[in-house]
């Protein structure tokens, strides 16, 4: 039988300007988690550790009520002594830290600002600064007129190499769009990039890289031999899905190669998708870079150089695991390949150890157990690596990993330390076709169980889908604007399924939802509905779905397909597969899941849309949307809302955020979004009858 952990810890000390990690004393978890909590919530944004793993630079980003949005300010821990100091005291974005090569400096972006100053490095635009390791006053490193987009400090710490854009016209109508150059336009106008490099011994300034393309990451070989850029030939809707390449400058010839040359990808099991930032071994020999794809596997490709000539191959990745794209990084000081992956709801640092000479070693995994790693960096000779891990009772904090074994190195939030925290575990059950699906469920903290039966009897659901859909909801505790955290607070169960299609549970799993949409992944989350409702935790009476992106599509499948739930929040939810494709940013991700093009297979696409099932809603819904959302335009909204509230006459409320893109990152549009949801499950799950039959409301 579960009850309620009573006993946590707390910080035994503070410092002045700073935090102290001290020996934990009990403490009684009698904090009931309210909406105000999650604005309490410091996250760690990026970290970086320092040359011998002593020390750990990380950027705290907290929420700010009166700017209406988030602060992120550089810090540093030592790891020894647990104790983190703040570096930066100001209004602006500090992001990226960097250690350079002997220690002294950090160095990192800023947008810093200064009233009335209209020159850099004061007007707001971001610049590279460093500051000592030890605090003290900012230096700006950059003053570009437009900004820094990227920057990497040389292996010697000698040379900063600065990525920067300028704005190209392309001729046809070239007069014309330069003439009326405050309208967008579908193509002709693009941000073409250049790199330079500056000594920062003698500070002057190159410029080395200056061709038509546009570059969204780079890599510096640690020997500066050569420069890998992430590029596409324009900044077009759909060139990065597909058309994105790999191109390398070799300094000795000041010559730019193209290493993922045309049909290098031919064996791709889709056209559309999109490469990674890629990163050079310390050798400077081999470069790894990561192909993503909405619905497939992401894959993993090396190139390597002996001497002049390269070779470009796909890396054989772990059995079962389901690589995050874009994470990979080299082992300090090895040939050993790095990544985070996706395994049941938990998310390891691995690693393909002996990449070399066409070969690869076995695969091995960093960090094992219960564990949802963020993030990793290692030390520059590979002896000590620091991960972000999320954990049951912490919303990520930083750990350093010996054998396997992670150590607790910061607490930025001392407070959740009396927080009555959500019963979380994972739940299995079977869909239709024999699958075995997962899911996570939250129960609320007094909630009593025995062995995966509800002992104080069937109590409101709400089921929470999580976006992507290649992606997952993971073992660990969240308070987030989607439902998580904040639910079981309310006395409320959440289950949020791993539906197929999500990641962590081998290939077959992700792309048996290919062709298949508003439909496999539908009867897998009916199914583990009711077998919430038959382990006697869900009320059948009371039940609730909500997401957002995906998650917002799917409530609008589940509510076009039942009538048992009473309630319903869709975000940011595709209503019509043709809309979407013709009006989304990332139009492959219909291509894939729909296996066509629009006019090719309209079946698909009618199949794949609830629109045209919106006459069997009954559901009361209320939909949220961003009023710039180019991810789900927010077309498919207000067509769902004209449908419920105006011909079908189902209760429904319409919320656009104005400004907003595909996420809420405003204080006031998260606050009311969670403010909203929980107002209307409210309603519509804690109504009870009367004894006269009239309907009341608590």
């Amino acid at each position: 039988m579960k009850r309620l952990m009573i006993v946590g810890a707390v910080l035994g000390g503070i410092l002045t300007g700073g935090h102290l990690f001290a020996q934990a004393t009990e403490v009684v978890r009698d904090h009931t988690i309210v909406t105000e909590d999650y604005f309490t919530l410091s996250t760690l944004k990026s970290f970086a550790i320092s040359p011998t793993g002593s020390q750990v630079a990380y950027i705290e980003t907290r929420w700010d009520q009166e700017a209406d949005g988030q602060s992120n300010e550089l810090w540093v821990v030592d790891v020894e002594s647990r104790e983190s100091k703040r570096l930066t005291f100001d209004d602006a974005d500090q992001n990226s830290p960097t250690w350079g090569p002997d220690g002294r400096f950090i160095y990192f972006t800023s947008n810093q600002k200064r009233a009335g100053e209209k020159k850099p490095p004061y007007h707001g635009k971001t610049q590279v600064w460093r500051i000592a390791s030890t605090g003290g006053e900012m230096q700006a490193l950059t003053r570009v007129k437009d900004g820094v987009k990227d920057y990497q400090l040389s292996a010697d710490g000698n040379t900063l190499y600065t990525l920067v854009s300028a704005e190209t016209v392309d001729e046809p109508w070239k007069t014309l769009r330069k003439k009326f150059d405050a309208l967008d336009y579908g193509h002709g106008v693009n941000d073409f990039s250049k790199i330079w490099k500056l000594n920062l011994k003698t500070w002057r300034d190159k410029k080395i890289i200056d061709e038509k393309r546009v570059i969204h990451s780079f890599a510096v070989a640690p020997d500066e031999s050569r420069i890998a850029m992430h590029t596409t030939p324009n900044a077009e809707l759909i060139t990065n899905e597909g058309w994105s390449r790999i191109d390398i400058w070799e300094a000795a010839k000041d010559e730019v190669t193209t290493v993922t040359e045309e049909g290098w990808r031919n064996g791709d099991p889709s056209p559309y998708g999109w490469l990674d930032r890629a990163r050079f071994s310390d050798d400077s020999q081999a470069l790894a870079f990561t192909v993503s794809f909405d619905g497939y596997p992401p894959q993993i490709y090396v190139v390597e150089w002996n001497q002049d000539k390269f070779t470009l191959r796909e890396l054989d990745r772990p059995q079962g695991i389901s690589l995050v794209g874009g994470t990979v990084a080299w082992r300090g000081g090895s040939r050993d390949l790095c990544f985070l992956g996706d395994d049941h709801g938990r998310l390891r640092l691995q690693a393909i150890t002996q990449v070399r000479a066409g070969a690869q070693g076995p695969a091995e995994v960093v960090t094992p157990g219960d564990v949802v790693i963020g993030g990793f960096r290692y030390s520059a000779d590979g002896k000590h690596v620091v991960v972000k891990n999320n954990s049951l009772e912490n919303a990520g904090d930083l750990y350093t990993v010996h054998a396997g074994k992670l150590t607790r190195i910061t607490r930025i939030n001392p407070q959740m330390d009396k927080w009555k925290l959500p019963q979380i575990s994972v739940v299995q059950w079977i869909a239709p076709d024999g699958t075995p699906v997962e899911g996570v469920l939250e129960l609320p903290p007094d909630y009593n169980t025995s062995e995966g039966q509800a002992s104080d009897g069937p109590i409101p659901l709400v089921v929470a889908i999580h976006g992507g859909p290649t992606s997952a909801t993971r073992y660990e505790f969240k308070l987030r604007i989607y439902g998580r955290g904040l639910m079981a607070s309310r006395g409320y169960a959440l289950l949020s399924p791993n539906y197929r299609g999500s990641t962590g549970y081998g290939d077959q799993f992700m792309v048996d939802l290919i062709g298949r949409e508003n439909n496999i992944e539908v009867a897998d989350i009916l199914a583990g509905v009711d077998a919430m409702i038959g382990r006697g935790i869900a009320d059948p009476e009371r039940l609730a779905v909500m997401g957002w992106s995906n998650g917002g599509y799917l409530t609008n499948c589940l509510i076009t397909q039942t009538t048992q739930f009473k309630a319903a929040s869709s975000g940011a939810g595709v209503l019509d597969q043709v809309i979407q494709w013709g009006t989304e940013d990332t139009p492959g991700h219909v291509i894939n899941y729909m296996e066509s093009l629009p006019w090719a297979n309209t079946g698909a696409y009618r199949k794949g849309s609830p629109l045209y099932h919106l006459d069997k809603v009954t559901t009361p819904t209320i939909i949220h949307v961003g009023e710039n959302d180019a991810r789900v335009p927010p077309a498919h909204a207000r067509t769902l809302y004209r449908a419920l509230k105006y011909y079908l006459h189902v209760p429904t409320e319409l919320v656009v955020y104005p400004g907003a893109a595909h996420g809420l990152t405003t204080y006031q549009h998260q606050l009311a979004k969670m403010k909203w949801d929980q107002a209307w499950f409210k309603k519509y799950l804690e109504e009870i009858e009367s004894q006269d039959g009239e309907r009341n409301h608590e």
